[in-house]
């Protein structure tokens, strides 16, 4: 059966590759930036897109061809910038800050699933604000932080990930069971995939080598600015993979 995903802050599609790897087709795009725009427009042809978040809602979906009760996941790989430790850590207070209009979507799709992503600085700030919001909705919500080097980059990335399960797509479990046990559930999962997470990582990171006085560890110097900041916003797919791999395996 094919699960279907609606992907917020869509950014150059990290997140919806890794997804489309786990089988789970995205039914619509929602990213801001012009030239995110523009990489998610060429690999996802024919998905809606939304240019603002502002824009979504359960009519506008609807009047773009999208079935709103078959999504069953809600990703967003929300701005960084209020959170990064390379900023000013203004969290709500900053101009960028889109948690709020990210939860007003969950809220109103109501899926079962909610898969976020974001840097680590997030961890200590306003996080525990998101898993609040998401558990008074009726999510169950675990965070994991993961390097990209944990997958074979050649680099550090450290991002949290953010997956929440509505109750009622859990039958097995009744509304008082422990959050230990839900704990147990998940890291039995990882476990099953880790295996599989490796050998994608494997898969996706062939790197030819460069030419004489050439490095593959950096980016050209002539790359524009538009572009550097995509690449520094991503998701590296292999990071979120399993994620994807393990709803796909409970649903």
């Amino acid at each position: 059966m094919t699960l279907y995903m609606l992907d917020l802050c869509s950014g150059i599609g990290g997140i919806s590759l890794a997804a489309e790897w786990a089988g789970i087709k995205t039914v619509a795009h929602c990213e801001i930036e012009p030239f995110c725009q523009k990489v998610i427009k060429k690999h996802w042809p024919d998905t809606p897109f939304f240019k603002d978040i502002t824009d979504i809602t359960k009519e506008t979906l609807i009047e773009r061809g999208v079935n709103v009760d078959a999504i069953r996941i809600v990703s967003a790989g929300y701005p960084c910038q209020p959170y990064s430790l390379a900023g000013d850590q203004l969290g709500s207070e900053d101009e960028r800050f889109l948690w709020d209009k990210v939860f007003r979507v969950v809220r109103e799709v109501d899926a079962d699933w909610f898969v976020g992503e974001n840097v680590y600085g997030h961890v200590n700030n306003g996080l525990s604000d998101v898993v609040a919001d998401l558990e008074k909705e009726n999510y169950e919500v675990e965070c994991v932080v993961l390097p990209a080097s944990a997958v074979g980059a050649p680099h550090k990335r450290e991002r949290v990930f953010i997956i929440a399960r509505h109750t009622r797509s859990k039958p097995s479990l009744q509304k008082n069971t422990s959050v230990s046990t839900f704990r147990s559930e998940w890291q039995a999962w990882q476990s099953l995939t880790w295996k599989h997470w490796r050998e994608v990582s494997e898969l996706h990171w062939s790197v030819p080598e460069p030419g004489i006085c050439r490095v593959d560890d950096g980016v050209s110097k002539k790359l524009d600015k538009s572009r550097l900041i995509a690449l520094g916003n991503a998701v590296v797919p292999q990071q979120i993979y399993p994620v994807f791999e393990a709803i796909a395996r409970w649903s």
